[in-house]
């Protein structure tokens, strides 16, 4: 008997940010005890467009079908966001019209992806696994201050309620999610299976010595610039005390890249080079040549219970880490990450002393990898998912 999963998620491969969804359909496929059959509706690459050409998108495949949704061309502002997330909401209610399925997956991080798969299955009477990546109502009152980020919250609590309790079974990303849900959600059942290592990202790289660049130490951040990530708060004050000593490459893209932009040109800061998202093979170069790797999260209360998904990829490289966290991604980097130093984010005394802590080299931490391995973590959440679906 073939097992039929609807899974939604915004983004997927070869979006930056959905690999790990990708780990979890091939989990899923790879499953000897049930047939699957596997329905991913997403979006076309939109991260980053420039980014992919055709030949990026994924093959087709036995037991998986892939429908990519063509969003709006839009500015990455809040209303824009609102309106891809509907013309992605009718692509779904068309792909699915005239299918039948067993189990309903949703993957999200801002809410609206899970409330949607709540929907289809609260109408369908189909059992409902929850991937949940963030707690979209925390962040609301911080991205809008005053009466706006209160109304939004209020409006974006009762969306969660209705979509959580809809579920049969949900799982959380990070373990410090659990306080949150089950006080808002004692009858829920719920599972913390994390981000992981790639296995892109498994051998540890060799050190390259000090880049060539006047002898400075060579500080490498990959990933999203945005408001989570709040880096102008931090780099060019970082870059600025460090000018004989550092030179920082931030890769990647995001809607607050400009700002941080603006405040470099303004500050007339020269040891900071700004470059356009990589392909992942491609990072394994600059972290090759990395001194340090750096981390950042911004000061938003709501981020003391998430844990960022590149802290597993940094670990795997060996690489000392330079991390601006608190909460509990503070505390699980102190406790699982050897050679990471900790600071307090967008505090720039706290960075530079945390930086004089590490030892700059290569770190042992096949331990971490072998615990953390993405593989392995996405076989037992997918066991877990189709166990959900046997038992509604």
């Amino acid at each position: 008997m073939t097992v039929r999963i609807l899974l939604l998620s915004f983004h997927y491969p070869p979006d930056l940010a959905a690999f790990r969804i990708e780990a979890l359909v091939e989990a899923l496929l790879a499953q000897s005890t049930h047939n699957v059959q596997v329905d991913v509706v997403t979006t076309h690459p939109s991260r980053y467009p420039s980014h992919y050409t055709p030949g990026d998108y994924n093959p087709p495949r036995p037991g998986l079908t892939i429908t990519r949704i063509a969003l709006p061309k839009h500015k990455n502002g809040l209303l824009g966001q609102a309106w891809g997330f509907c013309v992605y909401a009718d692509g779904v209610r068309k792909a699915v019209k005239n299918r039948e399925y067993d189990m309903i997956l949703g993957s999200s991080s801002r809410l609206m992806t899970a409330a949607l798969a709540s929907a289809i299955a609260r109408w369908r009477k189909t059992p409902l696994y929850l991937d949940i990546r963030d707690i979209f109502v925390d962040v609301l009152p911080e991205l809008f201050p005053g009466i706006v980020g209160k109304i939004l919250a209020g409006m974006f609590t009762r969306v969660e309620r209705l979509t959580i309790n809809q579920a049969s079974r949900i799982n959380l990303i990070s373990p410090g999610f659990l306080a949150y849900f089950k006080e808002h959600y004692p009858d829920k059942n719920f599972s913390t299976y994390t981000h992981g290592v790639d296995e892109l990202f498994l051998q540890p790289l060799p050190p390259a010595g000090l880049y060539p660049n006047k002898g400075r130490l060579k500080i490498v951040y990959a990933g999203n610039i945005g408001a989570g990530q709040g880096l102008e708060k931090i780099i060019p004050q970082l870059a600025e005390r460090l000018a004989e000593r550092a030179y920082f490459y931030i890769i990647g893209h995001g809607n607050t890249v400009q700002k941080l932009r603006d405040v470099l040109e303004r500050r007339q800061i020269t040891n900071v080079e700004l470059i356009a998202p990589t392909p992942r093979a491609e990072l394994i170069h600059y972290y090759r040549q990395a001194d340090v790797l750096f981390l950042h999260l911004n000061t938003f209360k709501a981020f003391l219970k998430v844990i960022p998904s590149k802290l597993f990829e940094y670990a795997a490289t060996g690489k000392p880490i330079l991390a601006g966290l608190e909460g509990y991604a503070k505390h699980f980097t102190d406790t699982h990450i050897a050679n990471a130093s900790v600071f307090t984010p967008a505090d720039l005394d706290s960075a530079v002393a945390a930086l004089t802590r590490l030892h700059l080299g290569t770190t042992d931490r096949s331990a971490f990898v072998r615990d953390y391995t993405r593989t392995t973590i996405q076989q037992r959440m997918a066991l877990d998912i189709l166990g959900t679906g046997s038992n509604p």
